[in-house]
């Protein structure tokens, strides 16, 4: 048996071992790609394993995050803080090994995946990020940014949609070091893929622009060491690199079948696989002198003191350079950011002006730009219409140093390739499609909530104030969806200072996505004093009052605050006390202390309305369940936006009836 046979089939055993152990999980893949890993980890990949967070590492992803042992064997083996304790509680409760690769559990794992596909999205904006930052920072002599993004990926991956989105951008993005290794075992969990996944691999990568390596061997390490020697001589294109494998590799009546893919193989077969492989040892068993072939921590050391002694010289002949390179991924802000920020603020609220929070948000974005090179923007193909391109953007696809992306009818792929960019490090990412498109970018919005990914998503066209496009581009319950979300902020300002306040907010939060709801129509600027102007960041802040007892709260958010202001005002000249709440975040505003929550909303006022162009349901949370709501309870419709508020009770008008009758019941 060769070194390198006997080295993998250490995977194949730590991975069929804690799966058995644990009673669940997938021994299929770690063992059908068990070589490819060897050859990979042991021989090309730039890492090291105590310190997982080193700026020049190559990015590893599992996109087939099912095969999970796959990874924590490596982890282990190489020299990371993933013990055989660990190994041995995999899919337990808070251990480091869960049954999905998840990037705030384990060290080394560089993005949670799970979700086929959107390993292979979060690679590519890996790669982008790796691109952009070599091409601002690096100078001659000074590669300081140079490293690789390698996925493993399976058919599921490929089968998926998502992959057909980013990998065609990332082909026309000419992502030289993105290699992807493509699993082709021929095998998913209803069988053999013939049966429903036919596809020519070659030609359509090959028409991706993707440089495609073909019939590797995947159980051979000098033809797998071979590709990807080919794969790394490609400058100006991504590789994939397709590689023939045996789901369940070694087991004698399993390999092969669907049978290995996603459950324990068993004691009996588990001990023929021993056999069959030649593994003489017990259960988590790794004898010393395969620790010592596999260890990688003083190569890994020696990598990164090579990496330190290069950025040392490159601070003494680029000083500014390199203060911007350790300010940006140390995720600091640049000097007097807080100053400027508020002046701006300020500086809206004293000359106001009545535009949609899309152009408002436009407007600081063209402030914040200046201030924040590590901003990078891009739209689903609706940049005119969601307002995201300045004047300092610049498209990386005519400048590789730019900070705008233009994704193209990609939402899906658009999201998740900026959740890759943000994890690489050196970026706050954002992103925009109109909010009701949300619906197909939803699973990787919930992964950058899950993974508290910093990512600033920009949703306009933010209710039946579309108009004429109709029900179909009309959002009702994505907003509710949203909120609900763990971890995302949810911000839907009602004017410019709002709409400031909120991307101050989301690019000083430290982690998680925000969420910034934009209108279509133009919106009235409010009247603030400085105590109003500084609660707006708590998320809810009382916009107007009268110094009574109160009878009855008003609560809005965004275009149809003002609206309710009008509206409260001529329900207090009926000699009603009154009080209106502007909630741009319920989510900020619920961490607030019960104090502050008690002031905004004294439960001794029972009387509460609630008034937004959204889904009812959302707002019994803040009116109670006797409350009153003027929302919507259907679809909207086609026609001119002031001819909807009208048809749906979004007027003065109907807010006055109602409340008169809601105070009199």
């Amino acid at each position: 048996m060769s070194l390198e046979r006997e080295l993998s089939n250490a995977i194949r055993i730590l991975s069929v071992d804690a799966v058995q152990n644990a009673k669940s999980g997938h021994p299929g893949m770690p063992m059908g790609m068990a070589d490819i890993a060897e050859v990979l980890w042991r021989n090309f990949l730039k890492h090291n394993p105590k310190n997982p967070k080193w700026d020049n590492r190559d990015r590893f992803i599992l996109s087939n995050g099912h095969g999970s042992m796959l990874l924590y064997s490596l982890l282990h083996l190489t020299g990371y803080d993933v013990s055989i304790e660990e190994i041995k509680k995999f899919r337990q409760f808070n251990s480091k090994t869960p049954g999905h690769p998840e990037i705030n559990e384990t060290p080394g794992v560089e993005t949670t995946t799970g979700p086929l596909g959107q390993g292979l999205a979060n690679a590519v904006g890996m790669a982008i990020a790796e691109k952009t930052l070599s091409a601002y920072f690096n100078r001659l002599h000074f590669d300081i940014v140079n490293h690789y993004t390698w996925v493993f990926a399976g058919d599921g991956c490929l089968m998926e949609g998502i992959s057909h989105e980013v990998c065609s951008l990332a082909g026309t993005l000419k992502l030289g070091k993105l290699i992807v290794f493509y699993d082709s075992n021929g095998i998913s969990i209803d069988g053999k893929v013939s049966n429903w996944f036919t596809d020519d691999t070659v030609m359509r990568f090959k028409s991706y622009n993707w440089h495609v390596i073909d019939k590797v061997n995947g159980h051979h390490s000098s033809s797998i060491k071979k590709s990807i020697q080919e794969a790394m001589s490609i400058k100006d294109k991504p590789s994939i690199i397709i590689c023939n494998t045996i789901i369940g590799f070694g087991s004698p009546n399993k390999s092969g079948t669907s049978e290995s893919h996603g459950a324990p193989l068993g004691e009996s077969e588990i001990n023929l696989t021993r056999k069959n492989l030649k593994w003489k040892y017990l259960p988590f068993e790794i004898p010393q002198e395969i620790y010592k072939k596999w260890d990688f921590v003083k190569q890994g050391f020696k990598l990164e003191q090579e990496w330190n002694k290069k950025f040392s010289l490159y601070q003494v002949k680029y000083p500014e350079l390199a203060k911007e390179y350790l300010r940006r991924f140390r995720k600091d802000l640049p000097e007097k950011w807080h100053q400027k920020t508020t002046d701006y603020i300020i500086k809206l609220q004293n000359n106001p002006e009545n535009i949609a929070s899309r152009s408002a948000s436009q407007n600081t974005l063209e402030k914040f730009v200046k201030l924040l090179p590590e901003l990078i923007g891009g739209s689903a193909d609706l940049s005119p219409s969601n307002l995201t391109i300045c004047s300092s953007s610049s498209s990386i696809a005519e400048n590789s140093s730019g900070n705008y992306i233009h994704y193209g009818v990609r939402e899906f792929g658009m999201t998740a390739i900026a959740n890759g960019i943000s994890h690489h490090g050196g970026f706050i990412p954002y992103t925009s499609t109109f909010l009701m498109f949300v619906e197909y970018a939803r699973n990787a919005v919930r992964m950058a909530a899950l993974m508290n990914t910093k990512h600033i998503f920009i949703y306009t066209h933010d209710s039946i104030g579309l108009g004429e496009d109709g029900p179909t581009h009309q959002p009702i319950e994505q907003l509710a969806n949203l909120r609900m979300t763990p971890n995302i902020d949810v911000w839907r300002p009602c004017d410019q200072v709002e709409t400031a306040t909120a991307w101050k907010f989301a690019i000083e939060k430290k982690q998680g996505p925000t969420a910034l709801i934009l209108s279509r129509q133009n919106l009235s600027q409010i009247d603030r004093n400085n105590e109003q102007l500084n609660s707006i960041s708590r998320g809810a802040y009382i916009l107007y009052e009268s110094k009574k007892t109160i009878d009855i709260i008003f609560i809005s958010t965004g275009s149809e605050v003002y609206i309710t202001l009008l509206a409260a005002k001529k329900i207090m000249s009926l000699g009603y006390s009154v009080r209106v709440i502007s909630m741009p975040s319920n989510n900020v505003f619920d961490r607030q202390e019960n104090e502050y929550k008690e002031y905004i909303l004294p439960s001794y006022v029972t009387k509460r309305i609630a008034i937004e162009a959204s889904i009812k349901d959302f707002w019994y949370k803040y009116v109670g369940i006797n409350g009153l709501i003027i929302g919507m309870k259907t679809f909207g419709k086609s026609a001119p936006a002031d001819i909807l508020f009208k048809n749906f009770g979004f007027t003065i008008e109907n807010i006055v009836n109602k409340s008169k009758n809601f105070l009199q019941y």
